[in-house]
C-alpha cells in the first residue's frame, strides 16, 4: 500500500496524474476501475480484490455526488462521496481513491493511463464511454463476472421492501 503524503489514500485527480510516471518508471502496473460505489455490498468486495490482483496498484475513481445524480437520479447517491472515498480506502486491496465529477471517466483515463482498466460484467468492452484512449495507447480492459442479484440497486429494493414485523 502507498499512500499520499498526508496518509491518506484518497488523492486528488491531478496528484495521482503527476504521480503516475513514477510508478511506471518503478515497474508499477496500474489497475484502474471507477463507479459510484454507493453502498459498499460483497459485489464490489470481491469485484476490487480481483481487479487488485491484475496488478500493483489498484486506484478506484469514484464519481462525485453530482455525477450520481445526474446518472441515478435525485435519490442517489445514498452515502455521501467523502464518506464513500473514505469507505473505499480503508479496503486494503485499494492503493488510492479520486473522485471525479464528470459523468463518464475519459478524463481520468487520459490523465491517469492506466495499463490495466477494469469493469464488471455488466459492461460490454464496446460500451465503455473511453474505451477507445485506453486501446490508444496499448492499455488492456478486463472486464470481470457479474453476480447476478447483487446490486446496489437490488440492495435497495430490499431495504425498502422490508417489513420491520418481519425477521429476515
Amino acid at each position: 500500500m502507498r499512500a499520499a503524503p498526508n496518509g491518506s489514500k484518497v488523492v486528488a485527480l491531478a496528484e495521482l496524474a503527476a504521480r503516475r510516471a513514477g510508478f511506471a518508471a518503478a515497474g508499477r502496473k496500474v489497475v484502474l476501475t471507477n463507479g459510484c460505489f454507493d453502498l459498499l455490498h460483497i459485489g464490489h468486495i470481491g469485484y476490487l480484490e480481483q481487479a487488485a490482483g491484475l496488478g500493483d496498484l489498484l486506484i478506484v475513481a469514484l464519481n462525485s455526488d453530482e455525477s450520481v445524480r445526474r446518472l441515478k437520479g435525485a435519490q442517489r447517491p445514498l452515502v455521501p462521496e467523502a464518506e464513500r472515498a473514505q469507505i473505499l480506502a480503508a479496503l486494503g486491496c485499494v492503493d488510492f481513491v479520486t473522485v471525479f465529477d464528470q459523468d463518464t471517466p475519459e478524463r481520468v483515463y487520459r490523465l491517469l493511463r492506466p495499463d490495466i482498466l477494469v469493469k464488471g460484467g455488466d459492461w460490454k468492452p464496446d460500451q465503455l464511454p473511453g474505451r477507445e484512449i485506453i486501446q490508444e495507447y496499448g492499455g488492456a480492459i478486463v472486464i470481470l463476472p457479474y453476480r447476478e442479484g447483487i446490486s446496489t440497486t437490488a440492495l435497495v429494493a430490499r431495504i425498502q421492501c422490508h417489513d420491520p414485523r418481519r425477521p429476515g
